[in-house]
């Protein structure tokens, strides 16, 4: 089969699964809304899940297929990918320094160096297990948990307050009730159908170009999928920081770059798990360290992230790709 083929399917198929996904995470809010799910929920849980949805598709079946490297190194380098690129086009393109909640920073930049050092520690050896896997997931549900206490006693007066106004003010039908959630779970079960199948062709076109050029699969996973799957999560701070809405892109990296780990690799590990080369780990797990720590130490500057912060870090994403090809091919 010719090249030219592989290459249209990759490119249709990443085109599908950005669409299906954007569909799954209308879907997603939709549900939340018609069941009167709070707001901190949906931005916490069904959001920021649905928005990584591409990642956690094709990591999963990565593994799942005997994949490892690119299993790990689409979860990786998503997150040097949304640091480097999304972040750093976010800050280019703002008309204004993106201000950045001090509160959160605090709490989630601890949190992302905490799980990246541990994540490291188990992978060093080459191998993370299912117990390993399971370990992650169950630290992500307890920082969730976390959040919704504290979201939660932040809100309650507020919530107390308007609770018997919004009662009064939204007593929809139940009938269109009903049929607001089935039209909902139609988008949203189109939306993750679109989000499984064309991650499996996204798959399937990269093991095909990495054979054809002889391109080793960590390659593939930590550039071209890892780029091809943080598309939403790019389109998204790019359209936000244009809208001069900065801190929503820098909120949706710093949540994607937590799930990236916890979510996409705990559940990786734990479908399948995953035996990667030690020159691999310690490549990109020190780079995604550099990246990132390089994007929290510039937030925590002035609590500012400008043009040229964001220069530095497309720069640093750059060389990165280069010495991926260097290293590896």
């Amino acid at each position: 089969m010719s090249i030219l083929i592989y290459f249209g399917v990759l490119a249709g198929a990443f085109a599908i699964l950005a669409k299906s996904a954007d569909v799954f995470v209308d879907g997603a809010v939709g549900i939340a809304e018609t069941l009167r799910v709070p707001k901190m929920i949906i931005g916490i849980v069904l959001v920021g899940f649905a928005t990584t949805a591409p990642e956690f598709a094709v990591s999963v079946q990565s593994a799942y297929l005997g994949h490892p490297e690119i299993a790990l190194g689409n979860a990786v380098g998503s997150v040097i990918c949304d640091d480097g690129i999304a972040m750093a086009l976010a800050a280019i393109i703002a008309p204004t320094p993106i201000l950045i909640d001090r509160k959160i920073l605090k709490i989630a930049g601890i949190f992302l160096v905490f799980i990246y050092i541990a994540t490291y520690i188990m992978a060093f050896d080459g191998t993370l297990n299912r117990y390993e896997g399971a370990l992650l997931v169950l630290i992500l549900a307890g920082y969730i948990y976390f959040l919704f206490v504290t979201t939660r006693k932040e809100k309650h007066e507020v919530s107390t307050l308007r609770r018997p106004v919004a009662e009064e003010a939204s007593s929809p039908d139940s009938s269109d009730s009903g049929k607001s959630l089935r039209s909902q779970s139609i988008y949203f079960g189109l939306g993750l159908a679109g989000v499984v199948i064309s991650s499996r062709l996204v798959i399937w076109a990269c093991l095909h170009i990495a054979e054809y050029f002889r391109i080793p699969e960590v390659i593939i996973g930590l550039t071209v999928i890892a780029i091809g799957t943080s598309l939403p999560e790019i389109g998204t701070c790019i359209v936000a920081a244009r809208k001069g809405q900065g801190e929503i892109a820098a909120g949706d990296i710093i949540g994607a770059d937590i799930l990236n780990i916890l979510w996409i690799v705990g559940v990786s590990a734990l479908v399948n798990p995953m035996h990667v080369s030690t020159k691999t780990v310690n490549f990109m797990f020190p780079w995604m360290f550099l990246i990132v720590g390089t994007m929290l130490i510039f937030m925590r500057l002035n609590y500012k992230i400008g043009k040229r912060k964001g220069i530095i870090l497309l720069s640093l994403y750059a060389s990165y790709l280069f010495m991926t090809v260097k290293l590896f091919y």
